[in-house]
């Protein structure tokens, strides 16, 4: 396969070869100016993707067929590898969701290829209204390694990272001990003080899950929690950049005060996403789409459940909302994202897997083109 592109981090024009799955040769292309050629980057890694078409990973209909639908499916957002996210359920609906998608990794190589690893957003996390969200506040509960442990081997290894609140006094030895097995932990649905946010970060916990969301309505001026992790160095921060999550002045900030060397672009899109607007039944609550796109509790306009833009949305929207170029805003949701889970980081240059996103960036829009997965084209022309 032969393309030509410009390069997302030079805007240079460049002819690639891709051969049995890999760039075989890179070389210049002449000027970029005027030229119609898309840009290329790695394909994009979104590590929090809780379903799409109106299938939850956290349900107890999930199957190893759907998993891989769902899968293959983003590849349509330029995502070529992505963390499939179970939020709060019964402990036996979530057993039965990473069991479901390690049997899909099972099944298909190509499926396992693109799955980062599980994410679970939940169960341990705060019932308090705000932080809670929309997730069902029945099942959440304390940290407890025994179920972590039983969903760790319930999905062969493949959970990579956990979110949870930290006013738990459970909360610190739990974090201390999941990060010694190599999983990530994040900071999120809390209401912590500072206190409790530095001993998490002090016993490993290293990001905060879609920093902003999942929060009280209305915070004390200062301390509080979204200051105390904006303050925080030693944790990376995820971010909705979809234009609903957060106003720009909020990702303006916040990008830089974390710097986007530590900022990781998140989709969470829902399972709901790509469905009509109106309303629909989950295992939660009942939840709607409105005419705008925005996911909300049903019934009210401002309770965000979850989102239903691809991450291409906001790598464009955090260029205009915190003013960063665009191979800083590719980064986040490409080398960033597989750094913080301890993945090879992907680059282009000869020798690399061909996992690429060629999309078209005009008015404050990215469109992808094509994604190619494992060197074939999976979705769109080149």
């Amino acid at each position: 396969m032969q393309l030509v592109a410009r390069r997302f981090d030079t805007r240079q024009c460049v002819e690639l070869s891709v051969e049995e799955g890999r760039i075989r040769r890179l070389a210049p292309h002449g000027p970029a100016d005027g030229t119609s050629a898309p840009f290329v980057a790695p394909g994009f890694c979104d590590i929090q993707v809780n379903g799409y078409g109106g299938q939850e990973f956290s349900s107890p209909e999930l199957s190893a067929d759907r998993v891989a639908e769902i899968v293959r499916l983003h590849a349509r957002f330029g995502v070529t590898s992505l963390c499939p996210t179970l939020t709060t359920a019964a402990a036996d609906v979530m057993e039965h969701g990473v069991r479901a998608i390690g049997a899909a990794c099972d099944r298909w190589p190509d499926v396992a290829r693109r799955v980062a690893g599980i994410h679970l957003e939940g169960p341990f996390i705060s019932r308090e209204d705000g932080p809670r969200g929309a997730h069902p506040a029945e099942h959440c509960r304390r940290p407890e390694m025994a179920l972590f442990q039983r969903l760790q081997e319930a999905s062969g290894g493949r959970v990579r990272l956990v979110t949870l609140s930290v006013e738990f006094d459970e909360a610190p030895p739990f974090i201390s001990q999941v990060a010694s097995t190599g999983v990530v932990v994040a900071i999120g649905h809390t209401g912590a003080d500072s206190r409790q946010i530095r001993a998490a970060v002090d016993a490993g916990a290293r990001l905060s899950t879609h920093l902003g969301n999942g929060a009280h309505g209305t915070l004390r001026r200062h301390p509080n929690y979204l200051w105390d992790q904006m303050a925080e160095d030693r944790l990376w921060a995820s971010l909705i950049v979809d234009g609903q999550h957060l106003p720009p002045e909020v990702v303006k900030t916040m990008v830089r005060a974390k710097t986007p060397a530590r900022c990781v672009l998140v989709s969470d899109v829902s399972g709901l996403a790509g469905l009509p607007p109106g309303r629909y039944q989950s295992s939660g609550c009942e939840l709607e789409i409105l005419v705008d796109g925005r996911l909300v509790i049903a019934g009210q306009d401002q309770l965000l459940a979850g989102a239903s833009r691809p991450i291409g949305v906001g790598v464009a929207n955090v260029m205009r909302f915190a003013g960063v170029d665009l191979a800083t805003a590719v980064a986040m949701a490409t080398t960033q994202p597989r750094k913080l889970l301890g993945l090879d980081a992907p680059q282009l240059k000869p020798g690399e897997r061909a996992d690429l996103v060629l999309f078209d960036l005009a008015d404050g829009e990215l469109r992808v083109r094509s994604t190619i997965v494992d060197g074939r084209v999976e979705y769109g022309h080149v």
